[in-house]
Protein backbone atom coordinates (compact mmCIF):
# COMPACT_ATOMS: atom_id res chain seq x y z
CA UNK A 1 0.00 0.00 0.00
CA UNK A 2 2.72 2.43 0.77
CA UNK A 3 4.35 1.97 -2.47
CA UNK A 4 1.15 2.94 -4.21
CA UNK A 5 0.75 6.03 -2.22
CA UNK A 6 4.31 7.10 -3.02
CA UNK A 7 3.77 6.77 -6.54
CA UNK A 8 0.53 8.29 -6.81
CA UNK A 9 2.00 11.46 -4.72
CA UNK A 10 5.31 11.13 -7.47
CA UNK A 11 2.99 10.98 -10.15
CA UNK A 12 0.90 14.05 -9.14
CA UNK A 13 4.05 15.92 -8.42
CA UNK A 14 5.00 15.96 -11.92
CA UNK A 15 2.55 17.60 -13.02
CA UNK A 16 2.62 20.79 -10.70
CA UNK A 17 4.91 23.95 -12.26
CA UNK A 18 7.11 25.64 -10.27
CA UNK A 19 6.18 29.29 -10.68
CA UNK A 20 9.46 30.47 -10.40
CA UNK A 21 11.48 27.76 -13.00
CA UNK A 22 8.29 27.57 -14.90
CA UNK A 23 9.26 23.77 -15.05
CA UNK A 24 7.85 20.49 -13.10
CA UNK A 25 8.46 21.21 -9.49
CA UNK A 26 10.30 18.19 -9.74
CA UNK A 27 12.76 18.84 -12.04
CA UNK A 28 16.53 19.06 -11.75
CA UNK A 29 15.98 16.54 -9.61
CA UNK A 30 14.05 18.12 -6.92
CA UNK A 31 12.15 15.50 -5.63
CA UNK A 32 14.75 14.08 -3.22
CA UNK A 33 12.26 11.21 -1.51
CA UNK A 34 8.77 10.29 -0.59
CA UNK A 35 7.84 8.33 3.09
CA UNK A 36 4.84 6.95 4.04
CA UNK A 37 4.15 5.40 7.90
CA UNK A 38 1.29 4.51 9.79
CA UNK A 39 0.58 8.37 10.59
CA UNK A 40 2.52 10.22 8.23
CA UNK A 41 3.12 10.86 4.52
CA UNK A 42 6.27 13.42 4.25
CA UNK A 43 7.57 14.95 0.85
CA UNK A 44 10.95 16.25 0.79
CA UNK A 45 11.80 18.65 -1.45
CA UNK A 46 15.13 20.34 -2.71
CA UNK A 47 15.49 24.06 -4.81
CA UNK A 48 18.12 24.76 -6.79
CA UNK A 49 17.78 28.44 -6.00
CA UNK A 50 16.93 30.37 -2.27
CA UNK A 51 13.59 29.69 -1.25
CA UNK A 52 13.07 31.88 2.14
CA UNK A 53 10.33 34.09 0.75
CA UNK A 54 8.66 31.58 -1.03
CA UNK A 55 8.76 28.06 0.87
CA UNK A 56 4.74 28.98 2.18
CA UNK A 57 3.83 29.46 -1.65
CA UNK A 58 5.43 26.52 -3.00
CA UNK A 59 4.62 23.83 0.42
CA UNK A 60 0.89 24.53 -0.94
CA UNK A 61 0.93 24.30 -4.26
CA UNK A 62 2.31 20.96 -3.58
CA UNK A 63 -0.29 20.49 -0.62
CA UNK A 64 -3.22 21.42 -3.38
CA UNK A 65 -1.69 19.17 -5.73
CA UNK A 66 -2.10 16.31 -3.10
CA UNK A 67 -5.59 16.78 -1.88
CA UNK A 68 -7.79 14.18 -3.55
CA UNK A 69 -5.03 11.34 -3.34
CA UNK A 70 -6.35 8.78 -1.21
CA UNK A 71 -3.60 8.70 1.58
CA UNK A 72 -5.73 7.37 4.03
CA UNK A 73 -5.91 10.24 6.95
CA UNK A 74 -2.20 10.29 7.38
CA UNK A 75 -1.10 13.58 8.11
CA UNK A 76 0.61 15.57 5.21
CA UNK A 77 4.22 17.28 5.88
CA UNK A 78 6.22 19.16 3.16
CA UNK A 79 9.96 19.60 3.47
CA UNK A 80 11.84 22.00 1.56
CA UNK A 81 15.63 23.08 1.34
CA UNK A 82 17.55 24.61 -1.12
CA UNK A 83 20.67 23.42 -2.62
CA UNK A 84 22.39 26.01 -4.91
CA UNK A 85 25.09 24.41 -7.51
CA UNK A 86 27.34 25.66 -9.97
CA UNK A 87 25.78 25.72 -13.39
CA UNK A 88 27.22 25.70 -16.98
CA UNK A 89 29.13 28.51 -18.67
CA UNK A 90 30.66 29.32 -21.84
CA UNK A 91 32.80 26.62 -23.07
CA UNK A 92 36.53 26.76 -22.19
CA UNK A 93 36.44 29.62 -20.01
CA UNK A 94 38.07 29.31 -16.68
CA UNK A 95 36.02 29.16 -13.08
CA UNK A 96 36.41 32.10 -10.71
CA UNK A 97 37.41 30.62 -7.18
CA UNK A 98 34.45 30.76 -4.45
CA UNK A 99 32.39 31.87 -6.74
CA UNK A 100 29.60 29.34 -8.32
CA UNK A 101 27.06 31.70 -10.98
CA UNK A 102 27.80 34.40 -12.26
CA UNK A 103 24.65 36.84 -13.41
CA UNK A 104 25.44 40.02 -15.62
CA UNK A 105 23.30 42.79 -16.01
CA UNK A 106 23.30 44.75 -18.83
CA UNK A 107 21.08 47.59 -20.50
CA UNK A 108 23.06 48.59 -24.28
CA UNK A 109 21.88 52.05 -23.34
CA UNK A 110 22.76 54.36 -20.41
CA UNK A 111 20.46 55.82 -18.69
CA UNK A 112 17.96 53.53 -17.58
CA UNK A 113 18.51 52.72 -13.98
CA UNK A 114 20.29 49.50 -14.70
CA UNK A 115 22.81 50.14 -11.96
CA UNK A 116 20.02 50.26 -9.30
CA UNK A 117 18.22 47.42 -10.61
CA UNK A 118 21.55 45.26 -10.28
CA UNK A 119 22.02 46.52 -6.63
CA UNK A 120 18.22 45.97 -5.35
CA UNK A 121 18.02 42.33 -7.45
CA UNK A 122 21.71 41.52 -5.25
CA UNK A 123 19.97 42.16 -2.44
CA UNK A 124 16.88 40.79 -2.98
CA UNK A 125 18.81 37.38 -3.38
CA UNK A 126 20.34 37.77 -0.57
CA UNK A 127 17.23 38.40 1.51
CA UNK A 128 15.91 35.17 -0.23
CA UNK A 129 18.88 33.08 1.46
CA UNK A 130 21.95 33.15 -1.05
CA UNK A 131 25.39 34.32 -0.34
CA UNK A 132 25.90 37.32 -2.82
CA UNK A 133 28.33 39.51 -4.60
CA UNK A 134 28.40 42.35 -6.86
CA UNK A 135 30.98 43.26 -9.31
CA UNK A 136 30.82 47.12 -10.54
CA UNK A 137 32.53 46.99 -13.90
CA UNK A 138 31.53 50.64 -14.77
CA UNK A 139 35.11 51.64 -14.48
CA UNK A 140 34.46 54.75 -16.20
CA UNK A 141 31.51 55.81 -13.84
CA UNK A 142 31.36 53.02 -11.07
CA UNK A 143 28.05 53.80 -9.15
CA UNK A 144 27.80 50.60 -6.42
CA UNK A 145 29.98 52.49 -4.04
CA UNK A 146 27.29 55.10 -3.66
CA UNK A 147 24.20 52.70 -3.84
CA UNK A 148 25.30 50.03 -1.14
CA UNK A 149 26.74 53.14 1.22
CA UNK A 150 29.82 51.88 1.19
CA UNK A 151 33.11 53.82 1.25
CA UNK A 152 37.26 53.30 2.12
CA UNK A 153 39.28 51.10 0.26
CA UNK A 154 39.76 46.81 0.39
CA UNK A 155 42.13 45.32 2.32
CA UNK A 156 44.92 43.42 0.80
CA UNK A 157 46.12 39.47 1.66
CA UNK A 158 49.41 38.54 1.67
CA UNK A 159 48.99 37.12 -1.60
CA UNK A 160 48.10 40.15 -2.78
CA UNK A 161 44.67 39.54 -3.73
CA UNK A 162 41.83 42.39 -2.32
CA UNK A 163 39.25 41.24 0.21
CA UNK A 164 35.98 42.91 -0.92
CA UNK A 165 33.92 45.44 0.51
CA UNK A 166 30.90 44.81 2.89
CA UNK A 167 27.73 46.38 2.15
CA UNK A 168 23.78 45.29 3.70
CA UNK A 169 25.47 41.64 3.93
CA UNK A 170 26.70 41.63 0.14
CA UNK A 171 30.61 41.53 -0.93
CA UNK A 172 31.63 43.97 -3.58
CA UNK A 173 34.26 45.00 -5.81
CA UNK A 174 34.40 48.17 -7.90
CA UNK A 175 36.88 50.60 -9.25
CA UNK A 176 35.09 53.30 -6.78
CA UNK A 177 37.05 51.99 -3.94
CA UNK A 178 40.71 51.87 -5.54
CA UNK A 179 40.45 55.73 -6.33
CA UNK A 180 38.96 58.50 -5.59
CA UNK A 181 35.32 59.26 -6.12
CA UNK A 182 35.52 62.41 -8.34
CA UNK A 183 38.76 61.32 -10.63
CA UNK A 184 37.96 60.55 -13.94
CA UNK A 185 39.75 57.34 -15.59
CA UNK A 186 41.05 58.46 -18.65
CA UNK A 187 42.08 54.53 -19.64
CA UNK A 188 42.14 53.16 -23.08
CA UNK A 189 40.18 50.44 -23.77
CA UNK A 190 42.84 47.45 -23.25
CA UNK A 191 43.34 49.10 -19.68
CA UNK A 192 39.92 49.16 -18.92
CA UNK A 193 39.31 45.02 -19.93
CA UNK A 194 42.45 44.82 -17.42
CA UNK A 195 41.18 46.27 -14.62
CA UNK A 196 38.04 44.30 -14.94
CA UNK A 197 39.69 40.91 -14.78
CA UNK A 198 41.87 42.20 -12.07
CA UNK A 199 38.81 42.69 -10.30
CA UNK A 200 37.35 39.56 -10.57
CA UNK A 201 39.97 37.15 -10.41
CA UNK A 202 42.33 39.27 -8.22
CA UNK A 203 39.38 39.52 -5.33
CA UNK A 204 39.24 36.66 -2.76
CA UNK A 205 35.46 36.46 -2.88
CA UNK A 206 35.88 33.34 -0.40
CA UNK A 207 38.79 34.49 1.79
CA UNK A 208 35.90 34.01 5.09
CA UNK A 209 35.28 30.31 3.68
CA UNK A 210 32.07 31.26 2.33
CA UNK A 211 31.62 30.11 -1.02
CA UNK A 212 29.15 33.10 -3.26
CA UNK A 213 26.12 31.69 -5.26
CA UNK A 214 25.53 34.51 -7.45
CA UNK A 215 28.06 37.39 -8.37
CA UNK A 216 26.05 39.73 -9.84
CA UNK A 217 27.98 42.16 -12.99
CA UNK A 218 26.53 45.49 -13.18
CA UNK A 219 27.96 45.87 -16.56
CA UNK A 220 28.42 49.25 -18.05
CA UNK A 221 26.52 50.43 -20.97
CA UNK A 222 27.13 49.20 -24.53
CA UNK A 223 28.10 46.64 -26.45
CA UNK A 224 32.38 47.29 -26.40
CA UNK A 225 35.64 46.56 -24.60
CA UNK A 226 34.14 45.23 -21.74
CA UNK A 227 31.32 43.24 -22.48
CA UNK A 228 33.91 41.18 -25.38
CA UNK A 229 35.82 40.46 -22.12
CA UNK A 230 33.24 39.80 -20.45
CA UNK A 231 31.85 36.94 -22.75
CA UNK A 232 35.24 35.99 -23.36
CA UNK A 233 37.34 35.47 -20.35
CA UNK A 234 34.63 35.49 -17.34
CA UNK A 235 32.29 32.26 -17.11
CA UNK A 236 28.67 34.01 -17.50
CA UNK A 237 25.66 31.75 -16.68
CA UNK A 238 23.48 34.12 -18.02
CA UNK A 239 22.57 37.69 -18.69
CA UNK A 240 19.64 39.94 -17.71
CA UNK A 241 18.66 43.06 -20.00
CA UNK A 242 17.41 46.35 -18.36
CA UNK A 243 14.90 48.69 -20.76
CA UNK A 244 12.64 51.33 -20.47
CA UNK A 245 9.46 51.11 -22.56
CA UNK A 246 10.96 54.01 -25.08
CA UNK A 247 11.68 52.84 -28.68
CA UNK A 248 15.47 54.60 -27.88
CA UNK A 249 16.43 52.46 -25.25
CA UNK A 250 14.82 49.21 -26.89
CA UNK A 251 17.06 49.87 -29.97
CA UNK A 252 20.31 49.47 -27.66
CA UNK A 253 18.57 46.59 -25.40
CA UNK A 254 18.22 44.88 -28.97
CA UNK A 255 22.11 45.17 -29.52
CA UNK A 256 23.18 43.73 -26.23
CA UNK A 257 20.58 41.01 -26.56
CA UNK A 258 22.33 40.05 -30.36
CA UNK A 259 25.73 40.81 -28.66
CA UNK A 260 25.15 37.78 -25.72
CA UNK A 261 23.13 35.84 -28.57
CA UNK A 262 26.90 35.93 -30.50
CA UNK A 263 28.76 34.87 -27.74
CA UNK A 264 26.40 31.82 -26.31
CA UNK A 265 26.05 33.74 -23.11
CA UNK A 266 21.74 33.14 -22.39
CA UNK A 267 19.30 35.89 -21.81
CA UNK A 268 17.16 35.21 -18.89
CA UNK A 269 14.89 37.69 -19.55
CA UNK A 270 14.14 41.19 -19.67
CA UNK A 271 13.22 43.81 -16.93
CA UNK A 272 11.48 46.76 -17.81
CA UNK A 273 12.55 50.16 -15.96
CA UNK A 274 10.43 52.89 -15.30
CA UNK A 275 7.88 51.18 -16.73
CA UNK A 276 4.82 53.84 -15.29
CA UNK A 277 5.03 57.01 -13.17
CA UNK A 278 2.79 57.08 -10.38
CA UNK A 279 2.25 60.86 -8.96
CA UNK A 280 2.90 61.41 -5.41
CA UNK A 281 0.45 64.00 -5.03
CA UNK A 282 -2.69 62.37 -6.74
CA UNK A 283 -2.15 58.87 -8.00
CA UNK A 284 -2.77 59.17 -10.88
CA UNK A 285 -0.51 56.33 -12.97
CA UNK A 286 0.92 57.44 -16.91
CA UNK A 287 3.66 55.74 -18.68
CA UNK A 288 5.29 58.00 -19.63
CA UNK A 289 7.92 56.61 -21.68
CA UNK A 290 5.85 54.37 -23.79
CA UNK A 291 3.86 51.04 -23.21
CA UNK A 292 4.64 47.45 -23.26
CA UNK A 293 8.34 48.30 -25.22
CA UNK A 294 9.66 45.11 -23.22
CA UNK A 295 6.85 42.79 -23.79
CA UNK A 296 7.50 44.12 -28.06
CA UNK A 297 11.16 43.41 -27.23
CA UNK A 298 10.67 39.86 -25.52
CA UNK A 299 8.25 38.57 -28.05
CA UNK A 300 10.49 39.75 -31.04
CA UNK A 301 13.26 37.29 -29.06
CA UNK A 302 10.94 34.37 -27.46
CA UNK A 303 12.19 36.15 -23.95
CA UNK A 304 10.19 36.72 -21.03
CA UNK A 305 9.66 39.72 -19.37
CA UNK A 306 10.57 39.27 -15.98
CA UNK A 307 8.62 42.17 -14.27
CA UNK A 308 8.22 45.99 -14.39
CA UNK A 309 9.57 48.35 -12.14
CA UNK A 310 7.84 51.96 -11.92
CA UNK A 311 9.41 55.19 -11.66
CA UNK A 312 9.40 56.04 -8.29
CA UNK A 313 10.97 59.22 -6.50
CA UNK A 314 11.96 56.65 -3.75
CA UNK A 315 13.82 54.16 -5.20
CA UNK A 316 16.10 57.51 -6.77
CA UNK A 317 16.11 58.60 -2.81
CA UNK A 318 17.27 55.15 -1.68
CA UNK A 319 19.87 54.49 -4.16
CA UNK A 320 21.34 57.66 -3.92
CA UNK A 321 21.59 57.26 0.01
CA UNK A 322 23.08 53.95 -0.03
CA UNK A 323 19.97 51.96 1.31
CA UNK A 324 18.25 50.91 -2.03
CA UNK A 325 14.45 49.79 -1.94
CA UNK A 326 15.03 46.59 -1.13
CA UNK A 327 16.54 46.54 2.43
CA UNK A 328 15.38 50.75 3.24
CA UNK A 329 11.27 49.16 2.26
CA UNK A 330 11.62 45.84 2.14
CA UNK A 331 7.76 45.01 2.55
CA UNK A 332 6.99 48.12 -0.13
CA UNK A 333 5.59 46.64 -3.66
CA UNK A 334 8.39 47.88 -4.93
CA UNK A 335 10.81 45.73 -3.54
CA UNK A 336 8.26 42.87 -3.71
CA UNK A 337 8.71 43.46 -8.07
CA UNK A 338 12.36 43.55 -7.21
CA UNK A 339 12.21 40.36 -5.29
CA UNK A 340 9.78 38.36 -7.86
CA UNK A 341 12.35 38.71 -10.58
CA UNK A 342 15.40 37.75 -8.22
CA UNK A 343 13.57 34.50 -7.76
CA UNK A 344 12.84 34.31 -11.61
CA UNK A 345 16.30 34.99 -12.95
CA UNK A 346 17.75 32.23 -9.65
CA UNK A 347 14.70 29.76 -11.13
CA UNK A 348 15.78 29.85 -14.73
CA UNK A 349 19.39 29.17 -13.74
CA UNK A 350 18.76 26.09 -11.37
CA UNK A 351 17.26 24.36 -13.99
CA UNK A 352 19.97 25.22 -16.65
CA UNK A 353 22.75 22.39 -16.98
CA UNK A 354 25.02 21.52 -13.98
CA UNK A 355 28.83 22.87 -14.29
CA UNK A 356 30.91 19.27 -14.16
CA UNK A 357 34.41 20.80 -15.11
CA UNK A 358 35.67 20.95 -11.16
CA UNK A 359 34.80 16.67 -11.16
CA UNK A 360 37.64 16.12 -14.68
CA UNK A 361 40.92 16.32 -13.65
CA UNK A 362 43.76 18.54 -15.51
CA UNK A 363 45.74 16.15 -17.58
CA UNK A 364 49.34 16.74 -17.95
CA UNK A 365 51.50 14.99 -20.68
CA UNK A 366 55.21 15.36 -19.44
CA UNK A 367 57.96 13.58 -21.87
CA UNK A 368 60.27 11.92 -19.18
Amino acid sequence: MSEKIITAITNQLHTVIDPYTMTKITAAKSLKKVTVDDSKVSVYLSKGYPIAPVVQELSELVRDALTDLPIENRALEVIIDQEIISHSAQQGVKAVPGIKNIIAVASGKGGVGKSTVSANLSLALSAAGAKVAILDADIYGPSQPRMMGVSGKPEALDNKMLVPMIGHGLKIMSIGFLVEEDTPMIWRGPMVTQALEQMLRGTSWNHDGEEIDYLVIDLPPGTGDIQLTLSQKVPVSGAVIVTTPQDIALLDARKAYKMFEKVDVPIFGIIENMSTHVCTNCGHEEAIFGEHGAQKMADDYSLDVLGEIPLEMSIRELADSGTPTVVALPESETAKRYQSIALKIAGKLSVKKKDFSSAFPNIVVENT
